[in-house]
């Protein structure tokens, strides 16, 4: 097939920040016609920008998938369960609205992107899946890995959590690191994305296929 495939997205319920509009408000969803894949973004400010997601769901919708884009409203900081010891301080908490639950629960698969400090990905992973019943994929400029997730209580795919306790109904199936907090993002990194996601929905999908074959 030559040419390009169009996508309808549902723009953002709010106008964007910054001049002409480009930089997506907080607490915003610009939602796919299917929903396959919802990245997830750390509120726009300073530090805490939005460029990789906005790069990274480009890329996935110029491969073909679907991809809707959520702007967290309070996305900057760490969560409330984020331990003292670690550092907690005195700034914004990190937490999601039930409308972001269920704008999350209502796709096939996350991607979230939670920029560089390790301890905070982890944490915000965690109470993001916590709470939605989903298959995530992390994204990270940090070096991160499954056996750190599980440590925290999170269900992962290759690891069992280590705490005695499950903490998340969600799972994380896939890691990419290496992807920069307000740079752009690579080319085979989105390649990486991409392909990961490919697989996983094509999993999915052929898991649908078998179980109406099967009613």
């Amino acid at each position: 097939m030559i040419g390009r495939a169009t996508q309808v997205v549902d723009c953002r319920e709010s106008m964007g920040l910054a001049k002409g509009g480009g930089l997506a408000q907080r607490g915003t969803l610009s939602e796919a016609a299917r929903p396959d894949v919802i990245a997830i973004a750390m509120s726009p400010g300073r530090r805490h920008i939005t460029k990789p997601v906005c790069e990274i769901t480009y890329g996935l919708r110029r491969e073909g998938i679907q991809t809707s884009v959520l702007v967290l409203n309070s996305g900057a900081g760490v969560p409330e369960s984020f331990p003292q010891a670690a550092g907690r301080g005195y700034g914004p908490t990190f937490g999601l609205t039930e409308k972001e639950v269920a704008q999350i629960a209502r796709h096939k698969i996350a991607v979230i992107h939670l920029g560089n400090v390790k301890s905070h990905v982890i944490f915000k992973t965690r109470d993001i899946l916590a709470l939605a019943d989903i298959p995530a994929v992390v994204v990270a400029q940090c070096p991160v890995d499954f056996e750190d997730f599980a440590r925290e209580g999170v269900k992962t795919r290759l690891v069992k959590p280590t705490r005695p306790n499950t903490v998340t109904k969600g799972e994380v199936v896939d890691i990419v690191t290496g992807v920069t907090r307000g740079a752009t993002c690579g080319r085979s990194k989105l390649n990486a994305i991409a392909k990961v996601l490919n697989r996983h929905l094509a999993d999915m999908s052929r898991a649908e296929e078998t179980a109406s074959k099967s009613a």
